[in-house]
């Protein structure tokens, strides 16, 4: 029986060839949608990645190597991505300067612009005065906040505050997804966002009938985890 594509990618993503990866993604193409390899193989396989460099399991250079990897695989597979109508909805998404998170919330905006989203990117790094700003200009239905340092929760949190305090665009929802969101139970709420979603397959089958906020109140949802039985990927 043949092993799940996750397992056969992962083996050479964590030794960093590029090539064999590229080709098992092409493959792959052939029977299966971009957005679906995204979803079950990027994705996961970023977050192995980064489980695996957090447990101190992997060094920093096979981490950057495979987060390499896994930036060009999604650059490739964007361009396979369907271009739906336009749903009239926006989004802004943010997220911490680390490779793993820009590359979830890169996904992420990819994933959402092929749904028909109109989508902006700043990424990580952005100082809250200027995503202020950006809020009230675009005034988004929802601002998605993908992952983010430990040291970093409480800036997080400063900035949630901020945007309700001033009551800048009072209906947008504050998504909290990936990272420290999904390994400390609760984070998301503490930081002040309305919805959590785990990862990129959960946010898409919220977020298009996601209601919009009720000004001055907190949403108290958490998008479960559908069950799925995967082996885990070898770590060599």
């Amino acid at each position: 029986m043949a092993e799940p594509l996750l397992i056969r990618y992962m083996q050479p993503l964590i030794a960093g060839r590029r090539a064999e990866c590229f080709e098992l993604i092409q493959s792959a193409l052939e029977t299966q949608r971009a957005e679906t390899l995204l979803c079950d193989i990027v994705w996961p396989a970023m977050a192995q990645v980064e489980r695996l460099f957090t447990d101190d399991r992997i060094n920093t250079a096979v981490a950057q190597m495979a987060n390499r990897i896994n930036r060009t695989v999604a650059d490739q597979l964007q361009a396979h991505l369907p271009s739906m109508a336009r749903v009239g909805k926006r989004a802004i998404i943010v997220s911490a300067a680390l490779d793993a998170e820009e590359l979830g919330a890169q996904m992420t905006a990819d994933l959402l612009q092929a749904r028909g989203w109109e989508v902006y990117f700043p990424g990580g790094g952005v100082p809250h005065d200027e995503l202020l700003g950006l809020v009230g200009q675009l005034r988004p239905h929802v601002l998605i906040i993908l992952g983010t340092e430990a040291e970093l929760v409480p800036e997080a949190r400063q900035l949630v505050e901020m945007i309700r305090d001033i009551g800048v665009c009072p209906t947008m929802n504050i998504i909290a997804s990936g990272g420290i969101y999904n390994r400390a139970d609760g984070l998301w709420q503490e930081v002040g966002a309305d919805v959590h979603a785990n990862d990129a397959r959960e946010l898409l089958e919220m977020i298009d009938d996601l209601a919009p906020r009720e000004p001055g109140t907190q949403r108290v949802a958490v998008v479960k985890r559908r069950r799925r039985k995967r082996k885990a990927a070898p770590v060599a």
